[in-house]
């Protein structure tokens, strides 16, 4: 194999991941209509240079999946918390969502609903299914990097000018030009290098030590397609029963998770079923999700659900044919 041709492996994975996570993200979720795929501009250096980040400076320090998820989650607290500052805005960007009501607490001004909700789409969907399906399609290893320092350094920069311009974007056209106080942010900063400092600290990934054997495919993917619907469809009036149930959610997910990781045969293929699973959580969702912006393009959910099915079907063939 030539260098151009090892380079073009790691450049279009790289590139892939870098478009699909802001479809992923906001798209494929309904989010956003696809008569608004002009949001990219700035949607992908944000919502793609974070997950590259995550993704390269995971697998440059040889770590596993649970550094990614909190990495993950970092990322988040950083978008939500700094750069859109929607923890903490009791009327976000003017569009009268009433995001902080349900479950409010006062001495720390951020909603439990929205808090819990919003960090587990970023931490679930935004950032690790998007690593996990992209990897599952790049033909290089899920383990090795794909962007060497110089490429690294430039989606770092990307990404830093992203967050500074939907930061600028959200005040100007934020009714009342809101703005956290610097105990919120101040706090917010904190949790970001706490949870940058555990990723690094998690244990490096080993291989299966159960006795008990991994599940099989279809039911990792069917188990994340009914618990990803299940966290999208509980009604946020709900308030503190909602994010009890979210919670519980999360952390069964987590457990059971790590329960089948550890037994024999687990590996890259059960990933991609989970990912699969849990994007066709959002893909059916999104037909009846109401965008945040723009009216609902039914159509447009229809071509990225089967963009979807495309990607996972392809990735599902590649993996077959790499275990024969």
């Amino acid at each position: 194999m030539t260098g151009a041709s090892r380079k073009s492996q790691c450049v279009l994975p790289a590139i892939g991941l870098f478009l699909a996570a802001p479809l992923i993200a906001e798209f494929l979720l309904g989010n956003l209509p696809i008569t608004m795929l002009g949001t990219l501009v700035v949607l992908t250096p944000m919502y793609g240079g974070g997950a590259m980040l995550i993704r390269e400076t995971v697998r440059h320090a040889g770590l596993g999946w649970p550094s990614i998820v909190v990495l993950a989650l970092a990322y988040g607290v950083l978008e939500e918390g700094l750069v859109t500052q929607s923890l903490f805005n009791p009327n976000y960007l003017g569009l009268n969502q009433h995001l902080l009501q349900p479950a409010y607490i006062p001495a720390l001004g951020i909603g439990a609903w929205w808090t819990v909700f919003v960090l587990t789409l970023h931490t679930v969907w935004s950032i690790s299914v998007s690593i996990a399906i992209v990897e599952a399609l790049s033909p290089q290893p899920a383990g090795r990097a794909w962007l060497r320092r110089p490429g690294l350094a430039l989606v770092a920069i990307l990404f830093a000018l992203a967050c500074v311009s939907i930061a600028r974007f959200t005040v100007s056209e934020d009714a009342g030009h809101f703005a956290a106080s610097r105990s919120q942010l101040a706090s917010t900063a904190a949790l970001i290098a706490a949870l940058i400092v555990l990723a690094f600290r998690l244990p490096r990934p080993r291989g299966a030590r159960g006795q008990r054997r991994a599940p099989r495919y279809s039911t990792a993917g069917l188990a994340a397609l009914f618990v990803g619907s299940a966290f999208l469809i509980i009604p946020n009036r709900w308030g503190w029963g909602a994010v009890c149930l979210y919670m519980v959610l999360d952390v069964a997910v987590i457990l059971v998770i790590r329960v089948w990781s550890r037994g024999q045969g687990w590996g890259p293929r059960h990933i991609l079923a989970l990912s699969g699973g849990a994007a066709l959580a959002y893909a059916w969702h999104a037909f009846v999700e109401v965008p945040a912006a723009g009216e609902p393009n039914r159509i447009g959910n229809a071509v990225f659900a089967a963009g979807l099915l495309i990607a996972v079907v392809a990735a599902s063939r590649k993996l077959r044919v790499e275990v024969q």
